[in-house]
């Protein structure tokens, strides 16, 4: 039966279960396995994130753009809007599955807009980071 979110149970659940299917997806799982050494921890900052994103409570403590920029260029330049789009089916299937009401709306909206944000940013940082490279 589906429920609202209405609290950061109801987020940490999302967000378990959303990142069990990212790990074990074969096109985008190994950025996610490669990077993240403790599972436990990066589970429990996503939360507190989508937490914050969600219900305005000021837990979340991180810069996702340097974050990103940086799996990015760990993984030269590779990361496309494929793996985005992969990422974002996966949030969707993850709610529709277990929730409903406007706050599945709102996090499907604020995660459409958060992976534009971020795959831009990476964009520009490899723009950057090729401008600032030396000549060979």
């Amino acid at each position: 039966m589906k429920k609202q979110i209405e609290n950061r149970t109801d987020v940490e659940f999302l967000v378990h279960q959303f990142y069990t299917k990212i790990r074990a997806d074969k096109e985008i799982g190994f950025y996610f396995n490669t990077m993240i050494k403790d599972w436990d921890a990066h589970l429990e900052k996503l939360t507190d994130f989508w937490e914050t994103n969600l219900f305005a409570v000021q837990k979340y403590k991180g810069n996702p753009l340097s974050a990103h920029n940086e799996v990015d260029a760990r993984f030269e330049g590779k990361i496309t809007s494929n793996e985005f789009g992969i990422w974002l089916n996966y949030w969707f299937q993850t709610l529709d599955e277990h929730f409903e009401g406007e706050n599945v709306e709102i996090l499907k909206r604020r995660a459409r807009k958060m992976g534009t944000f971020l795959f831009v940013s990476m964009f520009e940082h490899r723009k950057k980071v090729d401008k600032d490279a030396p000549a060979e």
